[in-house]
């Protein structure tokens, strides 16, 4: 890699051609908007699950430590498998349409959670952490096509709001979770997916048909 690297160095450099923005920049703001209560979303959901899940097995169904960590195991790896696959999947049927799917689509499977046996809440965690993990990489490529030319900007945001409302998330909800209880925490989270209504008012841009 470092002699390939080397290699490169010497090459003359070609400016890179920048994609000319159609979209009128209100049109812009208002989509990037939409796509960061989208991240709210899916960030502040995706941190009751794994911070938090095993107090909430261990409360509801008296489950010992070591199962309610293996639940927990489940839920990431398809957080895993679904942040792989969210972008070759965006990129063969359209990035606005996993952008739906992985968040609105999940909500049955949220709302449906607090109220699920022990089986039947790890086969839905892992559904919805796979879906709801494949959004990112759609939202963050999507976000970069609104603003041609600004890939650090727009990396730089997404990823900062990433782990930002991660750490919020986890702070609020811990501190909810001491005041009303983990259940409560976790019927409320349930409505979070709804959000994803919200991308009904994105563009439709010619790359993510």
């Amino acid at each position: 890699m470092g002699r390939w690297y080397q290699h490169q160095h010497r090459l003359p450099k070609k400016a890179a051609p920048v994609a000319a923005n159609t979209l009128p920049a209100g049109l812009v703001r208002k989509s990037l908007v939409i796509l960061v209560a989208l991240m709210f979303s899916k960030f502040i959901y995706l941190t009751s699950i794994s911070s938090y899940l095993i107090f909430y097995l261990m409360h509801r169904f008296a489950i010992p430590v070591r199962e309610a960590q293996l639940h927990l195991f489940l839920f990431l790896a398809a957080v895993a498998a679904g942040t792989l696959l969210g972008g070759p999947i965006g990129d063969r049927i359209g990035r606005k349409r996993v952008i739906w799917v992985s968040l609105l689509g999940i909500a049955p499977f949220t709302l449906a959670l607090p109220y699920a046996g022990l089986t039947a809440s790890a086969l839905l965690t892992v559904i919805i952490g796979f879906l709801l993990a494949s959004a990112f990489p759609a939202i963050v490529v999507y976000a970069q096509e609104l603003v041609p030319g600004k890939v650090g900007t727009i990396s730089g945001l997404f990823f900062g709001l990433a782990f930002g409302l991660g750490g919020v998330g986890a702070a609020v909800l811990g501190q909810l979770a001491d005041l009303w209880g983990i259940d409560t925490v976790y019927h409320i989270c349930s409505f979070l997916p709804l959000l994803g209504i919200l991308a009904a008012f994105l563009p439709q841009r010619p790359s993510s048909i």
